[in-house]
């Protein structure tokens, strides 16, 4: 019989890779009563770094979660291990943040109420009122901020003072038409979630599309990825693309776009969401 969700955890760890770790957080877990369920770890020889992933079921754990944290950050001092260590009973609580655009905000809330996307939801924010009456329809609330050069810094305190009351773990920029300061985003490190429309690291910054049909490319993407305060630098999460040719139009390749956006997007949602995601510098490392 499967645990439930609400009686799992899941640990990430990062280190330099050497002998005995695997064994050494096995070990650990089967001390504490806690049962694997699935274990996936890569080794990256370029590096040397080791990376994995345990979930695990806490359901007859004889120890409490106090002492467990204690005997994993035991075990990471002596391996020099970055580690994070999530819980199934307690959901993550995900912020959307977009401008103009639906497409992106349509899909992640349907798939939302579909249970695709295992959050909370408490917040819809964006910096135009035109997709007020669509955010309410499918049962939220818009919170606009309208931003301007002169207003840029007070809008995103106020933005950042209403995450903070709504507890938000994830922000998740579904075309976003704002580029976040640099402050906004060390308050959220690894926890943005952008989409750009274009298979990056080509066609950075605006109109991708228009750059893509100048270069008469044959095929055109979208990048999902962590935002950072260099732009459209962060580590790439997800990439999806889509065949394009020389009797494609501009506004041919913006269609075509749009259903890429989407997949990358939910993927990297996802996956984020499941705890599938261990950054390490410029990369990522995304379990399935």
């Amino acid at each position: 019989m499967s645990p439930r969700p609400e009686d799992t955890a899941t640990l990430l760890v990062s280190c330099p890779d050497r002998r005995g770790l695997v064994a050494a957080l096995a070990q650990l877990l089967y001390g504490h009563g806690a049962n694997i369920l699935d274990a996936d770890q890569h080794s990256d020889a370029s590096v040397g770094q080791f990376f994995q992933r345990i979930r695990f079921d806490l359901s007859e754990m004889h120890t409490d979660r106090g002492t467990l944290e204690r005997a994993i950050a035991e075990v990471a001092e002596r391996f020099a291990m970055e580690w994070s260590l999530s819980y199934g009973s307690r959901r993550k609580r995900m912020a959307i943040f977009v401008s103009r655009y639906d497409h992106c905000l349509h899909d992640l809330l349907w798939r939302h109420r579909a249970g695709e996307l295992d959050c909370d939801l408490p917040l819809v924010v964006s910096n135009h009122r035109d997709l007020a009456g669509t955010v309410e329809q499918l049962g939220h609330h818009l919170h606009v901020f309208a931003i301007t050069p002169e207003t840029k810094r007070e809008q995103e305190e106020a933005q950042l003072a209403l995450l903070a009351e709504h507890s938000v773990d994830v922000i998740v920029l579904a075309r976003y038409m704002q580029v976040l300061s640099a402050e906004f985003v060390a308050r959220y490190p690894n926890r943005i979630i952008n989409i750009h429309h274009s298979f990056l690291p080509a066609f950075v910054g605006g109109k991708p599309y228009h750059q893509a049909h100048e270069r008469g490319v044959k095929l055109i993407g979208a990048t999902a990825h962590y935002a950072t305060a260099d732009l459209d630098e962060g580590p790439i999460l997800e990439q999806a693309v889509v065949r394009a040719s020389h009797r494609d139009s501009v506004e041919d390749l913006v269609r075509k776009g749009r259903d890429v956006e989407r997949v990358a997007l939910a993927a990297a949602v996802r996956a984020h969401l499941e705890d599938r995601v261990i950054v390490h510098g410029r990369r990522t490392v995304v379990f399935d």
